[in-house]
């Protein structure tokens, strides 16, 4: 009877939100990620249906030139991806990831709120006249603080919803390990479905009836979403959080310095370590010893002075390697900058280029430029299960690979598409700029040349997409120690926060340079016929290419890490 009544309760330490341990019956499983999912569609859809016509919101509403405009977005949209450190630090160390999301999405909701007024309330939205807006400093100060208070809520929600969701899943129930695979499946569709929507119908609200609705449906989104999170609560499984992850890295690094002079032990098993079978760090299984960064192992070094073992004076092997984790973790992260600065372009220069072309489906509808990236998301839809269903089995064959490619070889094929992706980019810029000269179209708003010639470096993106973030998301948590995988997740995630920050100081950089003499230069303030944005997309195509080279170094000197014990 006690064995019985002890597997009706989940054996991963989760609990329920009253916290006492977790019924299988009544808790977690797919009567519960129906909410998350749902959550997480409403709040894609806030966030892209928000920020993926931002740029045309800041040159027509605000006044901003196209530098001024770019930049704002990127900058905005690495803020978005610097917050979840924070989230995450916040969700692994002291809340948990049901507080950190029910915190943080609230704060969304008063962001989305505000902006929504800002562009819809005499008084704090622009007057305009003719098309032409007269913005005050207040008005635009209440407009970017709007943004960057769903900056902030956004932080709590990107590095904690998708662990939220595998939380409702025990790691130690077969069954319900099988369908936990199946969740990020859904979990990713969902997160498309949210963007598919926003980059269609809510750009064509903005563009045709008023931002004032634009911004509104997306405000409205995000408050579903919260309301949907909040309904499931009685069903989830929460995970309690395990202690701060960088207490224990500055515990290794002072353990070092204080032994400074100390030789480590050429017999690793000399090194400190616990008699466990487990590690005495919570929901982490042990790791074994690695020789790169060997000065590190002088934490794990046990002295005559270290009898009373003290955290800040002597930490154990399992301690030390996952630092050593996050540190070989750091080089293949750094590759992924440039990545994510070609993907920003999808939100600032590529919708700057469409602007400029015919963007006419028929004689009386017309497409926004920013609802292009909606065949980035139908290329994401596509591509992930292709690469599922017939790359891998294919792959499989050559490699002997389980998985088809490794997770390095796949991030390092996407680097290679995004390549091809400004490369197209730059050449369709190239042949616009031609029409233009060949016809004499400078002082034109628009040139004859279809919108949908923008389609296949969208496309690109969306496959390199698949490749690069996703095996990124899967690297990242593969490789993480066991009881820091939220902060390597928001690890992950930042290098869109700093791809972002890397466009806006290119941005920056190109437009004062070429601007030097007296010239409109490459990205002109107002009129793109009058620059050369192809050899900005050249510049990219140059930096992606010079990256990839330092990618294959990094990817071939990296060592995996290696797990003892159980899983926790």
């Amino acid at each position: 009877m006690e064995d019985d009544k002890a597997d009706i309760y989940t054996k991963d330490g989760t609990v329920d939100f009253y916290k006492k341990p977790a019924n299988k019956d009544k808790t977690g499983t797919w009567k519960a990620c129906r909410f998350i999912l749902v959550t997480e569609c409403c709040e894609r859809l806030a966030y892209y249906g928000m920020g993926t016509n931002l740029v045309n919101y800041l040159t027509t509403r605000l006044g901003l030139d196209n530098v001024a405009a770019s930049n704002s977005v990127t900058n905005w949209s690495g803020t978005c991806y610097i917050t979840p450190l924070l989230g995450a630090f916040l969700a692994d160390s002291y809340l948990g990831r049901y507080w950190t999301i029910a915190t943080f999405s609230s704060i969304y909701v008063l962001g989305m709120a505000l902006l929504t007024m800002s562009a819809s309330i005499p008084g704090l939205k622009p007057e305009c006249v003719d098309d032409v807006c007269h913005p005050t400093s207040s008005q635009t100060a209440t407009f970017f603080a709007a943004l960057y208070l769903i900056a902030l809520g956004t932080g709590g929600i990107k590095p904690c919803v998708s662990s939220f969701g595998a939380d409702q899943f025990d790691e130690s129930d077969e069954t319900e390990k099988k369908k936990k695979s199946s969740f990020f499946n859904y979990f990713y569709l969902s997160i498309n479905i949210g963007a598919m929507i926003a980059s269609s119908v809510l750009v064509w609200i903005q563009m045709n009836v008023g931002w004032g609705w634009g911004f509104g449906v997306p405000a409205v989104s995000m408050a579903v979403a919260v309301v949907f999170f909040f309904v499931g609560t009685s069903l989830y499984r929460i995970q309690l959080p395990g202690g701060s992850p960088l207490t224990r890295i500055c515990q290794v690094l002072v353990a070092c310095m204080k032994k400074v002079n100390i030789e480590v032990p050429s017999d690793k098993s000399l090194l400190y370590e616990t008699d466990d079978n487990e590690s005495n760090i919570q929901g982490s299984r042990k790791l074994e010893h690695t020789d790169k960064f060997r000065f590190l192992d002088k934490a794990a070094v046990a002295t005559e002075s270290d009898e009373n073992v003290k955290p800040w004076s002597l930490c154990t092997v399992t301690q030390v390697e996952e630092l050593k984790s996050v540190i070989r973790l750091l080089p293949i992260w750094a590759t992924g900058i440039v990545f994510s600065t070609v993907y920003s372009q999808m939100s600032t220069m590529f919708v700057l280029q469409g602007d400029t072309m015919d963007q006419h489906v028929g004689p009386n509808f017309k497409i926004p430029a920013a609802s292009l990236s909606l065949f980035d998301t139908l290329s994401v839809i596509f591509w992930a299960p292709v690469y599922d269903l017939i790359i891998i089995p294919i792959a499989r064959k050559y490699t002997k690979n389980e998985r088809g490619f490794t997770q390095l070889q796949r991030m390092g094929i996407g680097l290679v598409i995004s390549i091809f992706a400004m490369v197209v980019a730059g050449s369709l810029e190239v042949s616009r700029l031609n029409y233009v000269r060949k016809n004499n179209l400078y002082d034109e708003k628009t040139v004859p040349m279809t919108i949908f010639w923008q389609v296949p470096q969208y496309f690109l993106v969306g496959c390199a997409e698949v490749f690069t973030f996703i095996g990124q998301l899967e690297f990242f948590y593969d490789q993480a120690p066991d009881a820091m995988r939220s902060l390597c997740a928001a690890l992950s995630l930042s290098t869109n926060a700093l791809g972002n920050y890397l466009c806006t100081a290119l941005v920056t950089i190109v437009a004062n340079v070429t601007t030097r003499n007296g010239g409109l230069g490459w990205i002109p303030d107002k009129n793109l016929n009058r620059g050369h944005l192809d050899y900005f997309y050249w510049l990219l195509a140059i930096l992606s290419l010079i990256n990839f080279f330092a990618y294959i170094l990094i990817a071939n000197w990296y060592t995996y890490k290696k797990v003892v014990g159980k899983s926790p």
